[in-house]
């Protein structure tokens, strides 16, 4: 038996980022995963930037749908991140099935493997570009294995939401369908932290009408 050594410190606790960004933006016309803003920025890079500067690490990024593609996008704007190696792609095989399928693909790979000095996981949506890292901050500050918060922007839920450890395998088998995290949210008392002055939190549906 190994015994622990006393005076060897702890490992500091990390929370993860995790950008879901592999359904086919059926309602969008094409993989978000593949959108960029007008100045050529891909919202799936600027998310990915967005929580490695709010403290995130790893960067999971789950992958579907034109996987291929967005894996070169972030394989060309790696020059921008501080690390690189931090951002790992996951891809998950029956992304169709829905968003339940994305996110519990991202679960998975952050409870088996993935070191367990991550504590939490910071997850947004690759569909919020003014997403920012103060947000991210504010929500990750102090977060333990049982956090359970959400943004709000004038009272309305959006991102980050941040999930303690403790919560993820429970999370993982209320997944089902087209539905996100929101209903184990909603069940499981998430707490509301306001961002008003931090963005507006809108996910963008529907191209702008040009």
């Amino acid at each position: 038996m190994h015994s622990v050594d006393p005076t060897r410190p702890a490992a500091a606790p990390r929370v993860a980022g995790l950008v879901l960004a592999a359904g086919a933006g059926s309602r969008y016309g094409r993989p978000k995963a593949l959108v960029a803003e007008a100045n050529g920025d891909p919202w799936l890079v600027r998310a990915a930037l967005a929580l490695e500067a709010g403290g995130c690490d790893p960067i999971l990024v789950v992958l579907g749908a034109s996987a291929g593609e967005a894996e070169s996008l972030l394989r060309a704007a790696a020059d921008r991140f501080e690390r690189p190696d931090r951002v790992r792609v996951v891809h998950a095989a029956d992304w169709a099935a829905g968003l339940s399928a994305s996110l519990a693909a991202g679960l998975h790979r952050l409870q088996h493997a993935e070191n367990d000095t991550v504590t939490a996981v910071a997850l947004v949506p690759v569909d919020v570009p003014d997403l920012s890292a103060a947000a991210v901050l504010r929500l990750v500050d102090a977060a333990t294995p049982d956090t359970l918060r959400q943004a709000h922007f004038g009272g309305r839920p959006g991102h980050p939401v941040v999930i303690g450890r403790n919560h993820w395998a429970k999370l993982s088998r209320s997944l089902a369908g087209d539905t996100g995290a929101r209903p184990y949210l909603v069940a499981n008392g998430v707490e509301a932290v306001p961002c008003d002055d931090l963005g507006t939190g809108d996910d963008v549906d529907m191209p702008a009408a040009e």
